[in-house]
């Protein structure tokens, strides 16, 4: 067996070495792809931190995800048209602006939604936040001021202060950084009293609330944490395709991000990056081999789940103690 803190380093090695080898190859169709793996890596690793330490399974971070994305959409369609928002507020193009309002506003709708679902559990969890995120799905096709169901087109990529964010290599330095700022505060929280006491409510919320402290502010935290980094990701993932649409609010979305986890391994830090970069793989190439490379999916799913239970990585590294 591998141990996991080296297998990390090689999986970290490995997504920057194949944009780097795409660059020499002059292959930026790839670099596109490894940028993609990264978002959607970033966006597992926030579900990561609600479902590998708190235990809540979500069908519902797909909305989050589609706020985020939103949040681009409408502060670079203002900018882009030089139409003033409500009260008067300027739209904008500055990636970290909009990086900020992506992380309020997707962190604010994981509050309001945790301090609702979160007082149920089990399948009436993942109901109410697969719920949700339908709403937010609908809400979004009936909003023809951005759209509607076409979607919302952004011309030009938003720009960040000394990059050029429409140099493919450039942007992916940009959502890999995120990637590991993100899976830097996973370890963090996890390793933390913070992060001991949400995993012991998942345990025994019993015993954690006879020693005073409230298992529902704990998983609400994480939540709204959770929500936050999915929200970024989705404000990512707008950028790089200069496209919203409703399909980010999709609950075969939330379904995607869980597949992620199970593939690489719940609760394990690199389980969203191996999820993810397996899932576009196959997509990718399954794809241009037939139009039902889901069925190939299916049957890595389902060897995984029968054999092994800790995702890739536990197959690799071993079960945890």
């Amino acid at each position: 067996m591998i141990p996991e803190r080296w297998l990390n380093a090689a999986l970290t090695l490995g997504l920057l070495a194949v944009p780097l080898w795409a660059l020499w190859a002059d292959e930026p169709f790839t670099i596109t792809l490894a940028t993609k793996v990264a978002i959607l890596a970033l966006a597992g690793v926030g579900l990561n931190i609600a479902l590998g330490i708190g235990g809540l399974v979500s069908l519902g971070h797909a909305a989050f995800f589609g706020v985020g994305g939103y949040a681009m959409g409408i502060l670079a369609h203002h900018a882009q048209t030089f139409q003033p928002m409500i009260w008067g507020l300027e739209g904008t193009k500055s990636m970290p602006i909009i990086w900020l309002t992506a992380l309020v506003s997707s962190g604010l709708a994981a509050l309001a939604i945790g301090a609702l679902t979160l007082r149920t559990s089990g399948v009436y969890f993942i109901m109410i936040t697969l719920a949700f995120g339908q709403m937010f799905y609908y809400f979004a096709i009936s909003w023809p001021a951005y759209g509607g169901e076409d979607g919302l087109s952004i011309y030009v990529r938003n720009g960040f202060p000394g990059l050029n964010t429409l140099d493919p290599i450039q942007f992916f330095a940009i959502a890999f950084t995120a990637l590991m700022l993100a899976l830097f505060l996973h370890a963090r929280l996890k390793a933390s009293p913070f992060g001991l006491v949400l995993n012991a409510a998942r345990q025994s919320p019993d015993r954690v609330e006879t020693v005073g402290l409230s298992p529902f502010r704990l998983r609400l935290l994480a939540f709204v944490i959770s929500g936050a980094i999915t929200g970024l990701a989705g404000a990512l993932f707008a950028d790089l395709n200069r496209f919203v649409s409703p399909t980010m609010f999709s609950w075969q979305l939330s379904g995607e991000l869980i597949v992620f986890l199970l593939i690489g391994g719940v609760a394990r830090l690199y389980g969203p990056v191996v999820g993810a970069a397996v899932f576009i793989f196959l997509e990718h190439h399954l794809g241009d081999i037939s139009e039902f490379w889901q069925i190939g999916l299916g049957v890595l799913l389902l060897l995984i789940v029968l054999f092994a239970r800790g995702g890739l990585i536990g197959l690799v590294a071993g079960e945890k103690r």
